[in-house]
């Protein structure tokens, strides 16, 4: 059960259809780039680098942040265990600082990552995708500054905050494909903003 899944079903859900009023097949992604091309399926939920493979032929209904604006937003997270982050407390706050140096240049001049750059061969080599891609694939993620993930909007704000709200979303869904036994009613201890803060 991916991300893709959960906000695609998610997706029918607003639209008032159920999940069997389709045939929603859960296939790793170089599966659904084989099945589209041979012409087997009809639509597709995927990200880059397939996305911008499929986006060739087929047109574009809805984006994950179309479906986030309606209420089931994904995100990608870090996750260390407690015991290594108290161990290594200097490498998380030069990690976040890295990272928020890294946003902040997507963020100041976008246009400037076409696929003649390291960084763009780079963001391709780990991606799987082709260079020439990587632009069009990075304008569809958000960069939030570490202000902005500081806050409740991202990780900040206990059980309010939208990263410990999208957790227990999910895990509310994952329960409800019998992926999970149990969900507790409160992730915000599994969310902190110790480390961005810090590394402001």
């Amino acid at each position: 059960m991916s991300t893709s899944h959960f906000q695609l079903l998610y997706a029918m859900q607003k639209a008032g259809l159920k999940a069997s009023d389709a045939q929603v097949l859960n296939m790793r992604p170089p599966e659904i780039a084989a099945a589209w091309g041979r012409g087997d399926i009809d639509a597709a939920f995927i990200w880059d680098p397939v996305l911008s493979n499929i986006k060739k032929t087929g047109k574009v209904l809805m984006t994950s942040g179309d479906i986030c604006k309606q209420g089931a937003c994904t995100f990608d997270g870090l996750i260390v265990t407690r015991k290594f982050a108290k161990e290594n407390p200097e490498f998380m706050v030069a990690l976040v600082k890295a990272l928020a140096k890294a946003d902040n240049d997507y963020r100041s001049n976008p246009k400037a990552w076409t696929g003649d750059t390291a960084k763009v061969g780079a963001v391709a080599k780990w991606s799987g995708g082709k260079p020439e891609d990587v632009a069009d694939a990075m304008s569809l993620y958000g960069f939030p500054s570490a202000k902005e993930q500081a806050s409740p909007t991202w990780l900040g704000g206990g059980a309010n905050g939208a990263a410990a709200k999208a957790l227990t979303q999910q895990a509310n869904f994952l329960k409800e494909q019998g992926r999970l036994t149990t969900v507790v009613p409160d992730y915000s201890k599994n969310v902190t903003t110790e480390w961005v803060t810090k590394a402001m």
